[in-house]
């Protein structure tokens, strides 16, 4: 082959490589093979070691790395590198729209621009003449450092311009990254070669571009994603991203352009769902004024620009106040330590408590009351602790002493850790007997009242291990219920049909049913006509709690431990999925709301528990003294001397068992 003939051959190798190039990383489509393309990529490198004087900066062969740098030249940038400010709800995104409107004309319309926000290294690209020229990382803004040598390395980076029309200066900016795949690539090579794994595909990228070795830049999956035109400067923020795709630059492929904001919050919403599948990692979305005269014209403040935000999707990590150190016994009888926050979002949602596992798990974090923590969700759904900030540590903190957090939560109760245990345990209650303990409150007459569960039948049920939680009630059949010694088809039949009923009892039984420690009949009342549904008491934090005249300290620390136990929570859902729905009705609305009551003696129509839940069912108050709120002293046979003379003292009315009946 001649020289002639070599410089033809030459020409058309890269126009095809870099066609090749084009079509696999910007329109993410392959013409050929990769194995064919590194042939014809091997043949062009041939073909220029025999001609040298033919090799140009614009040819696929020049990304190879070249010598070790001494150090990054710095760079003063021709127009700022800017960042965006921050915002976190849909409240924030008007009030920027609105701050925005009052700065232009009153018949101005605004267009919106979005794209997905990539996590990686900001870089400016500069072409001269179609050729890239220099790369220049952020910095500060306004000066930043040449990193040429480096990013030649990255493949979907085109070297030369696509096109016919290109200007003489071209200026392309957006982010370094690395993509997910090949970022766990690179850790099971990693890992493979006996090395620590990277900590994420962000910092990794950054590390790469800021390597004096031209080298370990080439040996990382490093790509440039690009998301605004500099120079030249189009109408719009739209046609400079399909200009950028024109010269041969990947785009993220998730820009859009809408008319309304609404339309935007419904694109926040798409991209939060579909963010986990996409290729890059990302935390946000990025909202532009579209129209390029209107954003220029805004102008920058301080070193944002007025016309773009940055709408920042849920925290993976948050930090919040340790509040309290709460122990919850869980339906085997082991004691759980529960860390209380103030409330913060992490990935998504409300976080109020993380279990902390076991003694050992606070002692190894040196975890205390008024601490701040770093807390994060293991697999995007149980929160966690995962760090003490010590240097915010109160100084009047104390080291948690475990044991004497259970004599003071549990004094009526003995606790154990047998030998080689990490965890303590309620001494001489075996699971088995716990969950017959459970199923006997939840059935009895001050709960949800359920005839043929006494205490013989709850116990056949378990032990022939047809139940093995309280849901497990609502799962049984006849059939299953009559092969038992103690039922006949009748039996097992109204059984059925009795559990069957508790679906949509009211919310205070229910929540009396599930046995939390301190909450009687009445506290349950008051949770249920505060909360109005379980889900919402679920979510209550210790200060909703402590809002409530009748909840005290220790009753709101129970509360908050029964609903951060994995265990009480999965029941919970599996109760809802089984059809439990407790009916609330509002008290405002009911007769004796308002109303408190006192019951004395012996009733001839109905025991005093039952007396009780007819009052709570008509919104009344029931309490176990006599006081000046108290509306009444209903007397039965044999009153109590005490109470019916201290009713005459304070002027309180008492009242027969005919006019209680007749109250009801």
């Amino acid at each position: 082959m001649t020289k002639d003939e070599a410089e033809k051959r030459i020409l058309k190798l890269r126009e095809l490589i870099n066609d090749y190039r084009y079509h696999y990383h910007v329109l993410d489509e392959s013409t050929m093979s990769e194995a064919a393309a590194d042939s014809l990529k091997h043949e062009l490198s041939q073909l220029e070691e025999k001609y040298p004087d033919l090799i140009t900066p614009d040819s696929p062969t020049q990304r190879v790395a070249g010598k070790p740098l001494d150090k990054f030249e710095k760079v003063a940038h021709e127009r700022r590198m800017i960042s965006l400010s921050d915002v976190f709800s849909e409240t924030e995104i008007r009030e920027w729209v609105a701050r925005n409107y009052k700065l232009v004309p009153n018949d101005t319309k605004f267009q919106f621009f979005t794209d997905i926000k990539m996590d990686g290294l900001a870089m400016s690209l500069h072409y001269r003449n179609g050729v890239l020229e220099q790369a220049v990382t952020r910095g500060d803004g306004l000066v930043g450092e040449d990193v040429t040598m480096n990013v030649r390395t990255i493949e979907n980076i085109p070297l030369k311009l696509r096109g016919e029309d290109i200007p003489e200066v071209v200026e392309a900016r957006g982010e370094v990254v690395i993509f997910k795949e090949d970022f766990n690539k690179l850790n099971e090579e990693q890992e493979k070669r006996g090395e620590k794994p990277f900590a994420n595909p962000r910092n990794l990228a950054a590390g790469s571009i800021r390597q004096l070795d031209p080298k370990v830049a080439a040996s990382r999956p490093l790509r440039f994603m690009a998301y605004d035109l500099v120079t030249p400067v189009e109408e719009n923020h739209k046609k400079s991203y399909e200009r950028l795709r024109e010269f041969g630059f990947q785009t993220s492929r998730q820009d859009k352009v809408f008319d309304n904001i609404e339309e935007v919050f419904a694109e926040i919403k798409r991209l939060g769902e579909a963010r986990e599948g996409l290729p890059f990692g990302t935390d946000g979305m990025v909202i532009k004024i579209n129209d390029r005269k209107i954003y220029d014209e805004l102008g920058i403040v301080g070193k944002t620009p007025r016309a773009a935000v940055a709408f920042k999707y849920p925290a993976e990590e948050s930090t919040t106040r340790v509040k309290d150190i709460v122990i919850q016994i869980g339906r085997t009888g082991a004691a759980t330590p529960v860390a209380i926050f103030d409330p913060v979002e992490v990935a998504g949602s409300t976080v109020r408590h993380a279990t902390l596992h076991n003694a050992d798990e606070i002692a190894r974090l040196d975890l205390r009351v008024g601490d701040t923590v770093i807390i994060y969700k293991a697999g995007d759904i149980i929160p966690q602790v995962k760090k003490v900030l010590t240097t915010l540590r109160p100084e009047d903190s104390e080291p948690f002493d475990y044991e004497k957090a259970l004599r003071e939560q549990y004094p009526d109760l003995e606790f154990e850790r047998p030998e080689g245990e990490v965890v303590y345990r309620v001494k001489g209650l075996t699971s088995d007997l716990i969950l017959k303990r459970s199923i006997e409150y939840y059935a009895s007459k001050s709960a949800l009242n359920i005839d043929g569960l006494g205490e013989k039948n709850v116990v056949a049920l378990v032990d022939s291990g047809l139940v093995h939680s309280i849901s497990d009630l609502y799962r049984l059949k006849v059939s299953e219920i009559a092969s038992l010694e103690r039922f006949a088809e009748l039996s097992a039949k109204n059984l059925v049909e009795a559990i069957e009923a508790t679906k949509t009892a009211p919310l205070a039984k229910f929540i009396t049913a599930l046995g939390i420690r301190h909450v009687g009949a009445q506290t349950a009342v008051s949770l249920a006509n505060n909360f109005g549904s379980i889900e919402r008491l679920i979510d209550a934090t210790e200060d909703d709690l402590l809002k409530i005249n009748d909840i005290g300290k220790v009753v709101a620390e129970s509360i908050l431990a029964y609903f951060s136990d994995e265990d009480n929570l999965k029941q919970l859902e599996e109760l809802k999925e089984l059809g439990v729905n407790p009916t609330f009705e509002d008290p405002n609305s009911l007769p004796l709301n308002g109303k408190s009551y006192i019951i004395t003696g012996t009733l001839r129509s109905m025991g005093r528990e039952e007396a009780e839940d007819k009052l709570r069912e008509k919104g009344a108050t029931i309490t176990s003294s006599v006081t000046k709120t108290t509306t009444a002293l209903i007397a039965g046979e044999k009153p109590g001397k005490g109470k019916t003379v201290k009713a005459e003292k304070l002027g309180i009315p008492t009242i027969s068992e005919d006019e209680f009946l007749k109250l009801i």
